[in-house]
């Protein structure tokens, strides 16, 4: 069941952000750009208070994604990235980006704190922040 409405283009486009920002991290890091982008529509917190679908979350501006300002997010979403872009729609969490809302990849070492919000962990090149439950308790919430 989804946790986030869907229609089929959301999901083609779910699909080449997860191509754009995360092909070379492979399936499970594709996987962990899904969970930080669901997380984002499905919390009424921080940045993401006016974020419902995810439209907006791709496009949000400040806030939203570097791949969508190049051509690679633009080609033609491919059937692989779309399975994985329905199971994070489904509710699949990979951690560290169960609960994370904010990602990045650094030039060196992750730092403690993105935007004020504590470091989870790192999977590969990206390094992974989620609120505190007194930040935001939306995330934590179970579907």
């Amino acid at each position: 069941m989804a946790v986030v409405k869907s229609t089929a283009d959301d999901v083609a486009m779910l699909a080449r952000l997860l191509r754009a920002e995360a092909e070379g991290e492979g399936e499970q890091g594709m996987l962990m750009v899904g969970n930080v982008g669901v997380n984002r529509v499905r919390v009424d917190c921080s940045d993401f208070k006016n974020v419902r679908t995810i439209r907006q979350m791709i496009f949000q501006s400040p806030g939203g994604f570097e791949a969508v300002q190049k051509p690679y997010f633009y080609q033609r979403a491919r059937e692989k990235e779309k399975r994985l872009a329905k199971r994070v729609i489904n509710g699949e969490r990979i951690h560290p980006a169960t609960y994370s809302l904010w990602y990045f990849r650094p030039e060196g070492n992750c730092p403690n704190e993105w935007w004020g919000q504590p470091f989870v962990a790192r999977f590969k090149a990206h390094c992974f922040y989620q609120p505190s439950g007194a930040t935001c308790s939306d995330v934590y919430n179970t579907y």
